[in-house]
C-alpha cells in the first residue's frame, strides 16, 4: 500500500501562502522569503522569530555610517569591517555540509553560512543603511557588488569576510567553479527571486546527496514551485521524489500530469513519463 501522507506541520499552509504572496509582490522582500525558507526547516521559527531576525538586520544596519565618503569602495570596506571583522560573519568548506548554512535565521545566529546566504546578510544590512548594493551570481560562488553595475563599482566576497575582489579575483572564482572565463553577463545584478531560487537549488542539492533527508528536498521543491517563474522540470523531479519516498499513487499522478504538459513539444518524453507512472502504480501490487 502507498503510505499515508505525513501530517502537515502547524502553520505550514499559512506560511506557504505568505511565501507565494511575497514572491509575487512588486518588490519582493528577500529577507522575508529567505526566513520563510528557514521556517520550513525549523519548526521553532515562528512569526516572532522571523520578526526578531528582521530586527537584527535593522540593528546591524544601524551600526553603519550613513553615506560614507569614498563611494562604493567605502561602503564595501565598512561592511567588511562591521560584518566580517567585528561580527565575525564568514564561511569555510565545513559550512557546505550543514543545512543551517542555507537558512538565514541560522546564519544570523551562527554567523557562518554559504556564500549566497552571507551575501544576503551583506545586501540586507547594506540596503537598510542606504548603500547601493546588489547581488552577483557568479557560477559556484555568490558575491556582492556596491555602486553602479554599469559604471563605478566594487565587488566583495562575504564568504571571505568581505574581502574586496579585483576583476582578476572574480575571474579566478569563475575559473575554479566552471573552468570557463568571466563574462560581463555574470556580473549583472541578480534579482531577489533569482537569489531565492538559487538558495532553494542549494538546499535541494544538499538533500539529494543525503537520501535520509528526502523530506527536505520535497519542501524545497514545493517552495520552488510557488515562485512565479521556475523550471518546468521541477515538477518531474517532485513526482520522481514522491515515488522514491514510497508515495506511488501521488508520484504516478504527477508524472502523468507532467506528461500532459510536455506532450506537445516532446511526445517521446511524454510516453516515457507515462511508462514511469505505470511502473510506480505497479509497485502497489
Amino acid at each position: 500500500m502507498s503510505p499515508q501522507p505525513e501530517p502537515e506541520p502547524p502553520g505550514r499552509a499559512a506560511r506557504r501562502r505568505l511565501f507565494a504572496e511575497a514572491a509575487r509582490a512588486e518588490r519582493p522582500d528577500l529577507a522575508l522569503l529567505c526566513l520563510l525558507i528557514g521556517a520550513e526547516a525549523d519548526a521553532d521559527l515562528d512569526e516572532t522569530g522571523i520578526d526578531e531576525a528582521q530586527i537584527e538586520l535593522d540593528r546591524l544596519a544601524g551600526l553603519l555610517p550613513y553615506s560614507p565618503a569614498g563611494g562604493p569602495g567605502a561602503w564595501a570596506r565598512n561592511l567588511a569591517e562591521l560584518l566580517g571583522t567585528r561580527c565575525g560573519f564568514g564561511g569555510s568548506p565545513a559550512d557546505y555540509r550543514r543545512l543551517a548554512s542555507s537558512l538565514l535565521h541560522q546564519v544570523l545566529r551562527r554567523r557562518r553560512g554559504l556564500p549566497i546566504l552571507l551575501s544576503v546578510v551583506w545586501m540586507e544590512v547594506a540596503r537598510r543603511a542606504g548603500a547601493p548594493v546588489y547581488g552577483v551570481a557568479l557560477p559556484g560562488h555568490f558575491v556582492v557588488g556596491f555602486g553602479d553595475p554599469n559604471g563605478a563599482h566594487v565587488l566583495a566576497d562575504p564568504f571571505a569576510g568581505g574581502r574586496l575582489l579585483t576583476d582578476e579575483d572574480a575571474a579566478l572564482l569563475v575559473a575554479g567553479a566552471t573552468g570557463g572565463e568571466l563574462t560581463a553577463r555574470m556580473l549583472a545584478p541578480a534579482g531577489p527571486l533569482d537569489i531565492v531560487q538559487r538558495v532553494l537549488n542549494n538546499i535541494r542539492a544538499w538533500a539529494q546527496a543525503r537520501p535520509e533527508h528526502s523530506a527536505v528536498q520535497l519542501w524545497a521543491l514545493d517552495l520552488a514551485l510557488l515562485l512565479p517563474s521556475r523550471p518546468a522540470r521541477l515538477r518531474r523531479e517532485r513526482a520522481e521524489l514522491l515515488v522514491r519516498r514510497g508515495d506511488f499513487l501521488a508520484g504516478a499522478a504527477e508524472l502523468e500530469e507532467y506528461a500532459r504538459v510536455v506532450e506537445a513539444v516532446d511526445p517521446a518524453g511524454a510516453t516515457a513519463l507515462r511508462r514511469q507512472a505505470a511502473a510506480a502504480r505497479a509497485m502497489l501490487n
